[in-house]
């Protein structure tokens, strides 16, 4: 079988190149890079962070997979940090990549998390981006002293996370009763119980659709931000709709289980105004992205995230899980449907989307942050036409608040009435790191997006 895979670090590729020779198909692919880059990306994705994912298997229909930890049944702040215990909720990789290896994959979890067992075992030379994000986050990185344990090395050698790595391919529900983990993050003051984690679950859910001539776009609903993606898909005034995109988003994305949420709103369909500069704080790092396509038509989207750079700024040395702070998305207003309260989940970033034509399959997704989805509608009209690699690399435009960030070479979008205009020296890492993998007229090819460490390669 062949596979095309797109992923932010080749260490990633390469794992999913070892499954595929070893029979896997597009989901194996993106399950083994997804588990390599909890290994060698821990300033974007840890097993402590999140998961969201679009897969379908060939001749099935489109399936989203939420695995987005909640808040614990002890959650309450007066006012939330932005790193730090408080901003923990349960972890839900672990929990995300069994939902998808069960919806596709040929291969145990086992064999799929070999390679990251592996990489951690014997350490990888510290990538440029990592590198990047110790030397921006160096406060954090020392404060934390699991974390210096880990990232102020010549290289990342991480003992106990491939114990939990391989722990976890035994049986990855021993992650939601791990002991270890649960003792060590209430020594670090972490409030989530046994209970919380135990709680947890990925949905495996209906889609949000969006039919754009030929091409239809598959994203995931609330909490997360999948229905703003598809309100400007294919939009004719990309910059005019995202920026009531945005606002809409900010007003009404939370979690379903909090109460109602305004699906309609967030695609646009409604006549609800909001304020169009009204943005929360950029993260810094956010998430990565990784997409598989395989020669059966198989294909795999799948974003994982600790959402700022080095999440929580809390490494749990026992078990060596990076925790991220999604807690730090959640509104304290309690009339907003966002607003914190225990099993409740926080809105997200991650964006993931899978495209079909009569013809074709692409996976798609991104790093960006709040960005991704105007990101990602930029690609769009060109997904099925354009050479991948190329269509990674051109010049974009990033919205986020009243900031409109261009990269050179990129005309105004629109209007830019009552927002600052900035252009960057050259590709800027804001603008996302996208990852594209394709199947169409029976050709298989993949784009990687430069902005980032990653590759594209077509395995074996």
């Amino acid at each position: 079988m062949a596979v095309a895979v797109a992923a932010p670090h080749p260490a990633a590729v390469e794992a999913a190149r070892a499954v595929v020779g070893d029979g896997g198909n597009a989901f194996d692919a993106a399950l083994a890079a997804a588990g390599a880059l909890a290994v060698v990306y821990p300033h974007q994705c840890s097993v402590g962070g999140d998961l969201v994912a679009m897969v379908r298997a060939a001749g099935a229909p489109v399936r989203a997979v939420v695995s987005v930890g909640a808040a614990g049944r002890d959650a309450y702040v007066e006012r939330m940090p932005l790193r730090g215990p408080q901003t923990v909720t349960v972890p839900g990789v672990v929990a995300g990549w069994a939902a998808v290896q069960a919806l596709g994959a040929r291969l145990p979890l086992s064999q799929l998390l070999a390679p990251a067992v592996q990489l951690a075992v014997d350490g990888v030379e510290i990538s440029a981006g990592l590198r990047t994000a110790i030397s921006a986050a160096a406060d954090v990185v020392r404060a934390d002293p699991g974390l210096a344990g880990v990232m102020l090395g010549p290289t990342l050698v991480q003992p106990a996370l491939a114990r939990t790595l391989d722990e976890i391919g035994r049986d990855w529900r021993s992650f939601y009763a791990n002991e270890r983990l649960i003792a060590g993050l209430k020594a670090l003051g972490v409030t989530l119980s046994a209970d919380d984690f135990g709680a947890h679950s990925a949905e495996v859910v209906e889609p949000l659709r969006r039919t754009v001539g030929e091409v239809t776009w598959h994203a995931a609903p609330p909490p997360v931000q999948g229905a703003t993606f598809l309100a400007v898909a294919g939009s004719p005034s990309l910059l005019a709709d995202s920026r009531r995109a945005q606002a809409a988003r900010n007003a009404l994305l939370g979690d379903p289980r909090g109460g109602p949420i305004s699906v309609d709103g967030l695609l646009l369909r409604t006549r609800e105004a909001f304020d169009l500069a009204s943005e929360p704080p950029k993260p810094t790092g956010d998430t990565v992205a990784v997409t598989a396509v395989d020669d059966e038509g198989n294909a795999v989207t799948l974003i994982q995230s600790v959402f700022e750079s080095f999440g929580a700024g809390l490494l749990e040395p026992g078990t060596g899980v990076l925790l991220h702070n999604r807690g730090t998305s959640f509104s304290l207003d309690p009339a907003h449907p966002a607003h914190l309260k225990p099993g409740v989940r926080p809105p997200h970033t991650l964006c993931p989307t899978i495209a079909l034509t009569s013809g074709g399959v692409v996976a798609l997704g991104c790093q960006g942050g709040r960005a991704q989805p105007w990101i990602l509608a930029q690609l769009a009209p060109d997904v099925f036409t354009a050479d991948p690699a190329d269509l990674v690399t051109r010049p974009r435009w990033i919205l986020r608040g009243d900031d409109l960030i261009l990269e050179p070479g990129v005309p105004l979008p629109g209007d830019p009435t009552g927002l600052t205009v900035t252009t960057t020296a050259g590709p800027h890492d804001e603008a996302g790191h996208v990852q594209l993998s394709r199947l169409h007229a029976g050709v298989l090819e993949a784009g990687s997006d430069p902005r980032a460490d990653g590759l594209a390669a077509i395995t074996p």
